[in-house]
């Protein structure tokens, strides 16, 4: 079964073709980093206009890359929540249009379980339960997943995002955008001990608050201007990772799972992912992380998660909307 994936959430426009929901014949991504390298972030008006320029390009790429015509495709999967509403309106357009042209079946996909998913591409057979932590820009979730769609949600963040505050710190330390890369690059350069930025705690739970050590680092970088940069981006990372990592394991022990998934844009973060393994050896969990490519956004996660969906029997037609937020595990 062929799926056609489409994203278009934030500022990557995204198609790729999917083969049984784990085999990528094709993932095209359409960056925009450059587009929104000068403003320091993502502009959604900006995005949304691009998404229109590229979105029926990098859909005929799709096809072309995985030698398929429209014929071809037994199923549409789309990004229609949560995201940038603009943005996310562009793709989920596209995707009715072509599903009614086609007459193929449509599946709206949820972001977040898109991300998960994203590790079914690199291991067909990954088994129920699991723990995923799912991190990105705009995200910070934990969630425990015990078969296709049953989620039960742990943990969340109650202000910035891990990736936020990576593209916020490294907009005040003058590393530019994306943050997230920058940081880890120059982490390595620097003492992850030099300076203790404050692990936030969220009363008696495993939710994660990275608002407050942002602006430590800001404050610190405006009244040490003597301290090495590298030093200020690698105690930044030290924090940020120690609480993802301990509120994640924290989150097996509690259910006593055997897997550890771990998926989103920061997934990619080299200290991120030694930290995880190696507590993972010595707990003796599988710990599981896609390939860069496949952390941050991309339409072959899609794909993957729509093919899942539909054979648990999601549909949808030509009211199919978009949220900008919306709780994983509603359908």
């Amino acid at each position: 079964m062929k799926v056609l994936g489409i994203e278009t959430s934030c500022d990557e426009t995204s198609a790729a073709v999917v083969e049984d929901g784990v085999r990528i014949l094709s993932n095209i991504v359409a960056s925009q980093v450059e587009l929104h390298q000068k403003y320091g972030g993502v502009v959604p008006e900006v995005a949304s206009r691009r998404h229109v320029e590229l979105i029926l390009p990098t859909i005929q790429s799709a096809l072309d890359e995985a030698s398929c015509k429209l014929d071809d495709i037994d199923l549409i999967a789309v990004i229609n929540r949560p995201g940038l509403i603009g943005a996310l309106i562009v793709g989920v357009s596209a995707a009715k249009a072509i599903a009614y042209a086609t007459g193929l079946p449509l599946v709206g996909v949820h972001h977040l379980e898109a991300h998960i998913y994203a590790n079914y591409l690199v291991d067909p057979d990954v088994q129920f339960p699991f723990i995923c932590l799912i991190v990105s820009g705009g995200h910070s979730d934990i969630v425990w997943m015990t078969g296709h769609g049953r989620y039960e949600s742990l943990a969340r963040t109650r202000d910035d995002a891990a990736g936020e505050a990576f593209d916020k710190v490294a907009r005040a330390l003058g590393l530019g955008y994306p943050g997230g890369p920058a940081i880890d690059r120059l982490a390595k350069e620097g003492n992850p001990s030099a300076i203790a930025f404050p692990r936030a705690r969220v009363g008696e739970t495993l939710d994660f608050s990275f608002s407050g050590i942002k602006t430590a680092v800001v404050r610190y970088a405006a009244a040490h201007p003597e301290t090495p940069i590298a030093d200020v981006a690698a105690s930044f990372q030290e924090a940020v990772v120690d609480v993802l990592v301990e509120n994640t394991f924290a989150a097996a022990a509690q259910k006593g799972a055997e897997r550890v998934l771990i998926s989103g844009g920061v997934a990619a973060n080299s200290l991120l992912q030694s930290r995880a393994r190696q507590r993972g050896t010595e707990l003796g969990i599988q710990v599981a992380i896609p390939p860069a490519k496949l952390c941050t956004d991309n339409a072959a996660m899609a794909a993957s998660a729509g093919y899942f969906a539909y054979l648990r029997g999601v549909r949808d037609g030509p009211d199919l909307d978009t949220y900008a937020t919306e709780p994983l595990g509603t359908r």
